[in-house]
């Protein structure tokens, strides 16, 4: 009996125009996050140091002119041409993001309208039945997102529509702060429709966990470690320690839920296309993965990894990977017709994702 199911027809990325090497940050003055005062070790040991735990080299910025919502229209527009599909086709837009538009000469996020609505603006849709809102879930955010626009296509409710993840970060991190490094800017999309299917096909399955009560205050805005820094903005401020201890303790058994409510196997599992915040952490985390099936080596190439040039770009890394997998723009990985795959996120220092799809 065919069954419905929700489908990924076409995926787009912006990578934006500056790019930003760890030598950038040669000139820049570190302080300790919690006592206020500068770091004794010299910037060409702090970059070392974070290069060889994140294997971040570089990183892209949006340019003076631009905003997330620009990023966001710019990737829709690229997978609107990838499905070949019109934009006035589309019943819904979500757009996945944690800081709204924010200018380059004024710190204030604006989220109003929310950046669905601006989105929908500026693509210039007529279609008043098209549905715009966000989603705010951290890093996790475009998962998240696909969750609800398979719950969407699967309640019948809805048949086409976009998920993007967008974030501009490079303005909202302490320049003051070491931790500033990881953070990159992006937008990556992606136009899903529901399918008809005898066999099971494109989202078989996902699995979610969110442990704010103890977790919440791992990822907040707070002041800039810099105490002499002149006006009253707030940056990110995250426990970097412990949200890795976080993720490695808790995304492998999300992941493993969502393959086993699929009725999978890990060694049917081709790609793992996991959040780029940290490719130490993603490499422990896939590892404790495998121990849970007992086994202690993991495959080579599983894990494509886009950190190395692209840096953390929170709700965009996934489905930025995924788009540049696709193309042909990471060498030797490639997803074939048939596939399955783990499309997972873990971020705000308290929310998992895991969504396991069949090419």
């Amino acid at each position: 009996m065919k069954k419905v199911y929700t489908r990924i027809i076409g995926t787009g990325c912006y990578l934006p125009p500056k790019i930003i090497k760890n030598n950038d940050f040669l000139e820049n003055k570190f302080f300790d996050s919690v006592k206020k005062i500068p770091l004794e070790k010299s910037n060409e040991e702090i970059i070392q140091k974070f290069q060889e735990i994140t294997n971040i080299m570089e990183r892209r910025y949006v340019g003076d002119d631009q905003v997330t919502s620009d990023l966001a229209v710019i990737a829709i527009n690229e997978a609107i041409e990838n499905a070949q599909v019109s934009k006035e086709s589309l019943d819904f837009i979500i757009i996945a993001h944690n800081f709204g538009d924010i200018r380059a000469d004024f710190q204030q996020s604006d989220i109003l309208p929310a950046l669905a609505n601006k989105v929908k603006m500026k693509l210039q849709i007529k279609n008043p039945s098209c549905i715009c809102h966000d989603v705010i879930s951290g890093c996790p955010g475009w998962t998240q997102g696909m969750i609800i626009a398979d719950a969407y296509i699967k309640s019948g409710m809805m048949k086409r529509g976009v998920i993007v993840g967008a974030d501009v970060l490079s303005r909202i991190s302490d320049p003051h702060d070491r931790d500033s490094m990881i953070y990159a800017d992006g937008a990556g999309a992606t136009i899903v429709e529901a399918v008809e299917s005898d066999e099971p096909t494109g989202i078989l399955s996902h699995s979610s966990r969110s442990d704010s009560i103890t977790y919440a205050n791992l990822l907040t805005l707070g002041e800039s470690c810099n105490p002499d820094a002149k006006g009253n903005n707030l940056w990110i401020k995250m426990e970097g320690h412990k949200l890795y201890i976080y993720a490695i303790k808790n995304v492998p058994g999300v992941v493993k839920k969502s393959i086993e409510l699929a009725g999978l196997q890990l060694t049917d599992i081709k790609k793992v296309l996991i959040h780029q915040a940290n490719e130490k952490m993603d490499e422990v985390i896939l590892s404790g993965l495998f121990k849970l099936y007992g086994q202690k080596e993991t495959p080579e190439g599983i894990m494509p990894m886009s950190i190395r040039d692209l840096g953390n770009s929170s709700t965009a890394t996934v489905p930025t990977l995924l788009d540049l997998v696709l193309k042909g723009k990471i060498e030797g990985q490639k997803i074939n017709p048939g596939d399955y795959i783990v499309l997972c996120s873990v971020g705000a220092g308290m929310n998992i994702n895991s969504i396991v799809y069949k090419w």
